[in-house]
């Protein structure tokens, strides 16, 4: 039967009675915390058009439930592509072994919503197979008309629908339809026997049609294009301590990276982090507040619902340099005294969850990027972060910069190649110094990786100027 027959769940779908379901899954609870039995179907469907040609599409359907039974520290769990009542009963039966010995208070289950942040849009209906193929020749063409030095363009498709069910120890069901598309353009151009590439790239919780109208993917094309250029021009970038401005939206990620891992609740119910017992001290620049919000229509980072049914919701982390929270899934709210705040996440049915971001960014200030870039005696003007590297238990990174300019005198000079951020999360706050009035969420392109789960995500700040970041340089 098909999961997605109107009025029918995804147990009922598959021949289970639900009734019969919440009663193996109390049995396997009786006793313990916490837990639930999420059950997900996905559909999944990539296009990459890469070198002139269409070099793979791909189709990928699976489904499958994972059972939970949560006791203090300890959780069991166990998962199966198969949904049936004979195998979640043998599921029930393993997961409920993490209980042995233990005599817990079953939490009380998550606040149930009304609120929906995205329709039930299926990006694989529509365009027809055959015309997101045509769509990412077009795209090819076009670029490689655009400039004689255009030598190499990719371009991508990929959309998903994920339909999630949560059943709980009190027999709600909580049912959650997820969209999810993106489209990603690069470009590579070549000027006496060097080469430089830009990329770009889009997306969100809904279908394709929001994202590739053709005034869309056409500035996606220049965009790419536009950076491919620059990094042509741009020469070796210098090395040492200097004062850094960061452009608006995606360089958000130096903050999830450098900050935001730091601010969940896991990592500091075990001590672990760099703001372990920092609750009420100041971390950061007077004016910063740094946020985390699951519940912003249609960004890709956002969910009606987290992985375990919590709504999500709006979580002040750091409110005028002050810590005044972290991220919790219900576990660590639990064992911390706290309230869960709508972040757990699991990237499927076959794991477990635990503290994630959604859409986490630093809000904007009054400051304008040109006062910035002016008040820059020696710096560098990074317009957009690539990908970088973080430890959490003290907070240090290196990020690379795909896109970044010299300052010199209070103005933007040459482009350079090879620079590189160098610090740590904690004190990079203390050292913001200008926010920016200009605050924005990344295009909708952000994957986030933890303990080998991968989920999407969101990002934004305003513009910010930072001083003494150490910035490395390589030659071109």
């Amino acid at each position: 039967m098909n999961a997605h027959v109107a009025g029918l769940s995804l147990l009922q779908a598959s021949g289970v009675d639900p009734e019969r379901a919440g009663e193996v899954l109390g049995e396997a609870l009786a006793g313990a915390d916490d837990g639930e039995l999420f059950l997900e179907r996905s559909e999944s469907e990539a296009f990459m058009f890469d070198d002139g040609r269409l070099k793979s599409a791909s189709y990928d359907s699976s489904e499958g439930f994972g059972l939970r039974v949560v006791a203090g520290e300890t959780a069991g769990y166990a998962h199966a592509s198969e949904i049936s009542e004979a195998a979640i009963r043998r599921a029930g039966a393993s997961a409920a072994l993490a209980k042995r010995g233990y005599s817990g208070v079953a939490a009380e289950g998550p606040r149930a919503t009304n609120a929906k942040f995205y329709g039930e849009d299926d990006p694989l209906a529509a365009p027809a197979f055959s015309d997101k193929v045509a769509l990412l020749q077009e795209i090819d063409a076009f670029a490689r008309a655009r400039d004689p030095r255009v030598v190499q363009v990719t371009a991508s498709l990929a959309g998903e629908r994920r339909v999630v069910e949560i059943l709980r120890a009190d027999g709600r069901l909580i049912r959650d339809v997820r969209p999810l598309v993106r489209i990603n353009v690069g470009v590579t151009v070549e000027k006496d026997g060097r080469r430089e590439s830009g990329s770009t790239g889009a997306g969100g919780r809904a279908s394709f049609e929001a994202w590739i109208a053709p005034d869309k993917w056409r500035a996606h094309v220049d965009e790419a294009l536009r950076i491919a250029l620059v990094n042509l021009e741009a020469v070796a970038c210098p090395a040492g301590e200097m004062d850094v401005v960061l452009g608006a939206g995606w360089n958000g990620v130096l903050l999830h990276e450098a900050v935001g891992h730091g601010l969940e609740g896991d990592f500091n119910r075990k001590g672990t982090s760099a703001f372990s017992g920092r609750v009420g001290q100041r971390v950061a620049a007077p004016g910063v507040t740094v946020f985390d919000d699951g519940s912003i229509p249609g960004r890709r980072g956002s969910l009606t619902v987290d992985d375990e049914g919590t709504p999500t919701e709006r979580t002040i982390l750091i409110e005028d340099g002050v810590l005044v929270g972290y991220m919790h899934d219900r576990q660590s709210a639990r064992l911390m005294g706290l309230a869960p705040t709508g972040n757990a996440r699991r990237q499927s049915f076959a794991h477990m969850p635990m503290p994630r971001m959604t859409n986490t960014g630093m809000l904007g200030g009054s400051d304008k990027l040109d006062d910035m870039i002016a008040s820059t005696r020696r710096g560098l003007y990074c317009a957009t972060l690539g990908g970088g590297q973080v430890d959490i238990t003290n907070g240090k990174f290196v990020f690379q910069c795909t896109e970044a300019y010299l300052i010199e005198d209070g103005k933007v000079t040459a482009p350079v190649k090879g620079a590189s951020l160098i610090g740590d999360g904690p004190s990079a706050l203390t050292r913001v110094t200008m926010i920016g009035d200009d605050f924005s969420f990344d295009p909708g392109i952000g994957v986030c990786g933890k303990n080998g789960q991968g989920v999407p995500v969101g990002v934004g700040q305003p513009s910010l100027k930072i001083t003494g970041l150490t910035v490395g340089g390589t030659k071109v």
